[in-house]
């Protein structure tokens, strides 16, 4: 169910539509077919395409959920068998065929000429405590984009080492040191702990002194 404002909104957007018999489209309409715009928009339905006359006024109105009667702040529509208007919510007739196309203006629905009555409850408006400031803009369920999705926080990753292997052990190398072999004794040394050897004979070749 849509409230005054968007009922509003729609009488300004057809207000000086050409009168056409069993019109029901912005070139053009008639009483009964204003009367089902208005109805349709305050129920949930398209505006166009699915317009009635007085001849089954009451039934298309059962069906959009109005009651017999009127009451204040309802949206109500009054007819009889050759002509219908509608008053909204707040007081404000609007008509079709009363001198002219659709306008904001006229009898509205109560007119001593109409001899039936129904009205459809609007909901209340909210105390103005809780109605939102006029800056804020009115969004449209079918309107509204849906939100980004939040962005994945980046998990932190520790990176660690892999542990190196130490290289195997290698003794250092030693180059080989050239020393001289060492000399072996002769074979006819003493022994360095053995006695010194006692003198032999002179050699029987060595020359005598020669006589003084």
């Amino acid at each position: 169910m849509f409230g005054l404002e968007a009922l509003m909104a729609l009488i300004h957007q057809v207000s000086g539509t050409p009168y056409i018999t069993g019109g029901d489209s912005p070139a053009g309409t008639d009483c009964s077919g204003l009367a089902s715009w208005v109805t349709n928009v305050a129920t949930g339905r398209p505006a166009f395409g699915d317009r009635f006359h007085t001849a089954n006024e009451e039934s298309a109105l059962l069906a959009r959920g109005f009651k017999h009667g009127t009451a204040p702040g309802a949206l109500v529509v009054g007819w009889n068998s050759y002509h219908t208007a509608v008053t909204l919510p707040d007081g404000t007739p609007v008509s079709s065929g009363e001198s002219g196309g659709v306008k904001i203006g006229g009898g509205g629905a109560y007119q001593k000429q109409f001899t039936r009555h129904m009205y459809l409850p609007m909901p209340t408006e909210a105390p103005a405590d809780q109605m939102p400031p006029m800056e804020a803009p009115i969004e449209f369920a079918a309107l509204v984009e849906p939100a980004p999705a939040p962005e994945a926080e980046p998990m932190a990753v520790e990176l660690v080492a892999a542990p190196m292997e130490a290289p195997p052990f290698e003794p250092p190398f030693e180059a080989p040191i050239d020393a001289p072999p060492a000399e072996a004794p002769p074979i006819d040394a003493a022994p360095l702990d053995a006695p010194p050897a006692e003198p032999g004979p002179e050699p029987a070749d060595r020359e005598a002194p020669a006589p003084a």
